[in-house]
This record gives structure tokens, C-alpha cells and sequence, in this order.
């Protein structure tokens, strides 16, 4: 039986920083600073230090010789860059699972009691960790590792407002689309998963996008 690996604590941080970054709780302009995140998250520097360089990476920030980084200017095509990569890639992570007969028992029971206890009371915690665990199985069972590392680098986590009904309504919606997708992954059907994913991946970029103009885009 294959186990689950952990999701990396920089990819843990980038996308806690990313989704700051999309959602302009980080403008542009704005520095970062490592040590105060790390203080913050209540971590140690190094792993702040590794999601500041795949952040770096990807465009979003610029580092500073000692002195943490800048956000970049960030609009509607850089988003929509990023997702649209998301959605070729997850799709065919989710294809490729369904291909293989990956086991999703455990994944479809864990929603069902978070849906049995009530999303108004979901915990948070509770909520992002089976997210990535839902993610995570679905490119380990693709079985391909440069396609597992590429998803690891764009992974930004839940995609919710700011505000606690945001949050829920996401939530909400997200544990359906989960089921969704995983009962395809059940039951061998490749398109039927891919789709159920390329839709999930979409209205995460679509939850992004209300923070932009649509002047912004060029």
C-alpha cells in the first residue's frame, strides 16, 4: 500500500505567502520581511528562506540581500498564467489517477463526516490538511514525479476571501467538487475526472480574479 507523502514545509509557506499575495493582503511594493514571517508563523528562518526563493521563481517576489523581498506587481494575466497551468496539469494528474485505479475510500469517507459535521463549524486546520491530502494522492497517483514537482511549485492552497462566510461558501463548494472528482477517480472515468478537476481549478482562479480590475488585464 502506498502511503502519503508530507507536503514539503516551503511549499507549506509559499502557498500561505502566494495566496496573501493574489488576495493584495501583500501589495505590490511591499517588503517581506523573513524573519518577521518566521516569527509570525512560528517557524524557523530556513523553510521562510526556501518558499521566499521559489516565490522568487515564479515571479511573485524579488529577493533583497538581507533584507527579505519586494512583492512584484502582480495582475489578471499573471493569475490566469499560473491557473491555466494548474488546470492542464491537475486535469491530467486527475485523468491519470482514475487511469491507474487509485483507492479514494479514505479520502471519500474523511469529506463525508466533514460534511455529516457541519461546514459552518469546519476547523480550518482540519480543512487544508485534507486538501492537500486530496491534491497530494491525486498527483502521487499519476506516477509521474516531474509532474508531482511542477503541481508542488504552483500549489497556492484554498483559494477563499477574506472573510469567514467567504471562507465557509468556498468550503462548501470545494468539499463537493472534492467528492466529485474523487468518485470519478472511483469509478474509472478519465474525462469525467479531468473535467470535475478543470472546474474546481477554475473557480479557485475565478475567486482570485475579483480582486483585479478587468482593466488589468492585457
Amino acid at each position: 500500500m502506498e502511503t502519503l507523502k508530507m507536503m514539503p514545509a516551503r511549499v507549506r509557506i509559499a502557498s500561505i505567502l502566494k495566496k496573501a499575495i493574489y488576495a493584495g493582503e501583500y501589495r505590490s511594493g511591499e517588503e517581506l520581511s523573513l524573519t518577521g514571517i518566521a516569527e509570525q508563523l512560528g517557524i524557523s528562518r530556513t523553510p521562510v528562506r526556501e518558499a521566499f526563493q521559489t516565490l522568487e521563481a515564479e515571479g511573485l517576489i524579488t529577493l533583497r540581500m538581507n533584507k527579505g523581498a519586494i512583492v512584484n506587481p502582480i495582475d489578471r494575466k499573471f493569475v490566469r498564467d499560473r491557473f491555466e497551468m494548474r488546470i492542464l496539469l491537475e486535469s491530467e494528474a486527475a485523468g491519470r489517477a482514475a487511469e491507474r485505479g487509485m483507492e479514494t475510500g479514505n479520502l471519500l469517507e474523511r469529506l463525508a463526516r466533514m460534511q455529516a459535521d457541519g461546514m459552518e463549524t469546519v476547523d480550518v486546520a482540519e480543512y487544508m490538511e485534507l486538501n492537500q491530502d486530496i491534491h497530494m494522492s491525486l498527483w502521487q497517483a499519476a506516477a509521474n514525479e516531474k509532474l508531482e514537482q511542477y503541481l508542488l511549485e504552483l500549489w497556492n492552497g484554498p483559494s477563499t476571501g477574506h472573510s469567514r462566510p467567504e471562507q465557509l461558501d468556498h468550503y462548501r463548494k470545494s468539499t463537493r467538487e472534492h467528492i466529485v472528482i474523487l468518485e470519478a477517480v472511483r469509478d474509472g472515468n478519465i474525462r469525467a475526472a479531468r473535467e470535475a478537476m478543470a472546474g474546481h481549478i477554475r473557480r479557485s482562479m475565478d475567486n482570485i480574479l475579483r480582486y483585479y480590475p478587468e482593466e488589468q488585464e492585457g
